[in-house]
């Protein structure tokens, strides 16, 4: 009788093992992993994220309007884990000091403006609220809206005058975080 019990909880476990498994790996697949780096004015920066698609939802906007990421609400710039950017030396950001490292940045996004946020809480996967205590940088970014459609979420480095440009492209919305060094 006790050999049959070890046996069931045994086949539950592989069971519920091999479904976490996949539930991770289809997630991953829809939203897949994207990277950038870039030396530019003696600074380095390199990113990852997750990249979901609009697949014709309405991404940025109001919750009456059924957005996925309605205005004011806090977001990890991405799906699956939040958006990691490292900086190899001290930098700027709207002259605000960010010191060299790797942080999780976060966004509010609103009709105009997206506030930025950098955060030193690392390993948080999927939806969870980062711990505002460990926010060390915000700044607010404009919005650029030039009536194009970005379908997969996409961010890209760019070489700028003192540093590099993080330019963050998804559904009809575009913002640039200007990284100066210091």
């Amino acid at each position: 009788m006790r050999k049959k019990i070890l046996i069931g909880a045994g086949v539950v476990v592989v069971l519920l093992a091999a479904a976490l498994f996949y539930m991770n790996n289809r997630n991953r697949t829809l939203s897949p992993a994207g990277s950038a780096e870039l030396t530019n004015a003696g600074v380095k920066v390199s990113l990852t994220y997750s990249r979901p698609s609009v697949r014709d939802r309405v991404i940025f906007g109001t919750e009456e309007e059924g957005a996925l990421q309605p205005y004011g609400v806090y977001w990890r710039l991405g799906a699956n884990e939040s958006t990691e950017v490292t900086v190899d030396r001290d930098v700027s950001i709207d002259g605000k000091p960010l010191k060299k490292g790797t942080y999780k940045v976060y966004a509010v996004p609103g009709p105009d403006t997206f506030e930025v946020i950098f955060n030193t809480e690392l390993g948080n996967w999927g939806y969870s609220e980062a711990d505002h205590k460990l926010d060390v940088l915000t700044t607010t970014v404009p919005v650029v809206k030039d009536g194009s459609v970005t379908e997969q979420h996409t961010i890209t480095l760019s070489p700028a005058d003192g540093g590099v440009d993080i330019n963050v492209a998804f559904e009809k919305v575009k913002f640039t975080i200007p990284i100066e060094a210091k």
